[in-house]
């Protein structure tokens, strides 16, 4: 299995509609078509034999790989380096007006010396379930699926031949001579940024403009300026533009565990991540996406049958996720198996996020636009769901598969959901019932205190009964549950930093007898977000230099383009879906806060 590149070897091209990953030797392994959400054309990432891929790389031995983004943009530049030459790929994805044609542009260069490259073409169509067709043409190859589904056309500025139903090319380029092939879908009546001779050269400049006026944007002026717009940018490749959804992240079925069965499928809409998301994008001036993703719950918020609540997760366009689909002929990323498209949390109750959500609607309604009345009556809705439903057992934010808990987040999340309509009803002057309200809110802290605080230990614990730690926990003085200078929660902290911190590295809980396991075998890694967690709520307790060296740390734990998985394992290495929107907001709002601290405290920017 050692022919796969490691998880944190790649680069994320999109164009807000669906994303590829392209590795460091210049392979796209994984690109779903035309959707974030839609089946695979190329997945070589979790099956190097069977998955597909789309090649471009120099023919070089000895070489060495480095990969960058020209700054502010998702254009990615591939580099091979070599005592017998310098080859560069450049790729991205053009973002274009209207009805996209959903392309992907590689152009191959040589820099130095005589280069001989290779590129290949293989689709494998419908998760590498399907077969296709071939048809050439002038400078253009396409892919037909046998079984329906979108058809692709590759235009090609070198010929092509057709092995097996791939398309190879093999040629030679010199000092600046470079050679594009442009992937896109075939839609009637739909050109391409490839049509007419300057069309690349015209889809690269919109395209970088685009992100560079997009990150401009950005009311961000701290430390770590680049770093923070980087994982901006990251978030913003994984939001939808036609629905205004944003997925999780741009993979499915990237182990947690390499030979674990804890492989997942993220590109759908988890309301909890998405509303975290829609927080630090506010925080950093980006209204429309927060008015787009408005839009998106307002929809969802409309469907609801009566006493019903919301779904965990749903697909970008808003339907339901119903199960989970194991796709058997696949290996799985280094004989990761089963990989499983859908996911089996979709139904599951997580009280937690009506209190994400109320956070992110209050934030809105402050620093973006005023919510409407039709959005208020569906939010009280789901505010009465939450007086009815607060003091059930759930499955919350770790989504185990061993059993629902009274969970102390969820019931933190709940009470968080009562605060904030509370508070954005006194502020619009919407009709509520305040009182109700204020009441059960009250009940729900106090509930916290009385049934989650164990003396013992001198900390608030993850489920009613239990003495098991959970990283969740760091978010109580983030979310003004609790004072983070509270002598409880300064006891809190110090017994998570004590429990669950190894070199800096937070798990977010230890398994064993007690704890709430997600019923699977085998251990897990760190998860990054609950890191960048810890790292804010010592900023907010005082410990602001602790806060930085911890910052710091984690930051090198990046990749070399500076994204992050969902979890680190134990040499360091990126572990699950990759690159993960949570661990990118937990980044923006530790700097955010962080950055605020140094600066009162008096340290120079």
């Amino acid at each position: 299995m050692s022919d796969y590149p490691p998880i944190e070897d790649h680069g994320l091209i999109g164009d807000l509609h669906t994303a590829a990953l392209v590795a460091v030797d210049g392979t796209i392994d994984f690109l779903p078509f035309p959707s974030f959400d839609s089946p695979t054309v190329c997945a070589s990432l979790l099956d190097r034999r069977r998955g597909g891929c789309f090649e471009l790389k120099p023919v070089i031995e000895r070489a060495a790989h480095k990969q960058l983004y020209l700054p502010d943009t998702a254009v990615l530049l591939t580099r091979t380096l070599s005592d017998d030459g310098v080859a560069e790929i450049s790729d991205f994805m053009p973002i274009a007006p209207g009805e996209p044609a959903h392309t992907i542009v590689r152009r191959a260069k040589c820099v130095r010396g005589e280069i001989p490259f290779r590129m290949r073409f293989a689709p494998r169509f419908d998760y590498a379930r399907g077969t296709h067709r071939v048809e050439s043409g002038d400078g253009e190859t396409r892919f037909v699926p046998e079984g329906g589904g979108p058809a692709l056309r590759l235009r090609h500025e070198r010929p092509v031949r057709i092995v097996n139903g791939d398309a190879v090319a093999e040629f030679t380029l010199r000092p600046n001579e470079t050679a594009a092939f442009v992937l896109e879908q075939l839609l009637p009546g739909v050109d391409s940024a490839a049509a007419h001779p300057d069309g690349t050269s015209e889809a690269f400049k919109h395209t970088s403009d685009f992100w560079r006026a997009w990150v401009g944007r950005s009311r961000y002026r701290g430390r770590w300026r680049e770093t923070v717009n980087r994982s901006a940018l990251t978030l913003k490749l994984l939001t939808s533009q036609p629905h205004g959804s944003i997925v999780a992240a741009a993979t499915f079925g990237l182990p947690e565990v390499i030979g674990g069965v804890r492989n997942w499928d993220y590109r759908y809409t988890w309301i909890r991540d998405a509303s975290f998301t829609l927080y630090a994008l506010m925080r950093l001036g980006y209204t429309d996406e927060s008015a787009a993703f408005m839009r998106w719950i307002e929809a969802r918020c409309r469907n609801l049958e009566p006493d019903h609540g919301l779904n965990v997760l749903y697909g970008i366009d808003g339907r339901t996720i119903d199960g989970e689909q194991r796709l058997e002929h696949l290996e799985g990323y280094r004989g990761s198996a089963p990989v499983s498209v859908g996911n089996g949390a979709s139904h599951q109750l997580q009280l937690d996020i009506y209190g994400e959500l109320l956070d992110s609607v209050d934030m809105y309604d402050q620093y973006g636009e005023p919510v409407s009345w039709e959005l208020w009556q569906d939010l009280t809705r789901l505010v009465e769901w939450v007086m009815h439903h607060w003091r059930e057992r759930d499955l919350g934010i770790w989504e185990p598969r061993s059993g629902p808990h009274h969970l102390l987040y969820s019931r933190v999340m709940c009470w968080v959901a009562l605060d904030r309509a509370v508070r954005l009803a006194l502020r619009r002057s919407f009709p509520a019932p305040i009182e109700r309200w204020r009441n059960a809110r009250d009940a729900i802290l106090t509930s916290v205190h009385r049934e989650f605080w164990n003396a013992e230990l001198g900390a608030f614990v993850q489920h009613h009964g239990s003495r098991t730690l959970d990283a969740s926990t760091l978010l109580m003085p983030l979310v003004k549950a609790i004072s983070p200078r509270d002598p409880c929660w300064l006891s809190t902290q110090k017994a998570i930093g004590a429990s669950l911190v190894d070199d800096s590295l937070v798990h977010r809980y230890r398994t064993g007898e007690g704890s709430v396991t997600d019923g699977l075998p085998g251990q897990e890694g760190t998860f990054s977000m609950c890191t960048f967690w810890y790292v804010e709520a010592l900023a907010r307790s005082g410990d602001v230099p602790l806060a930085r060296f911890i910052f710091e740390k984690m930051l090198g734990y990046a990749n070399h383009l500076g994204l992050y998985a969902e979890e680190l394992g134990p040499s360091g290495e990126h572990l699950g879906n990759f690159p993960q929107a949570f661990t990118h907001i937990g980044l923006i709002s530790a700097a955010h806060y962080l950055d605020r601290a140094l600066s009162e405290a008096g340290h120079a920017a």
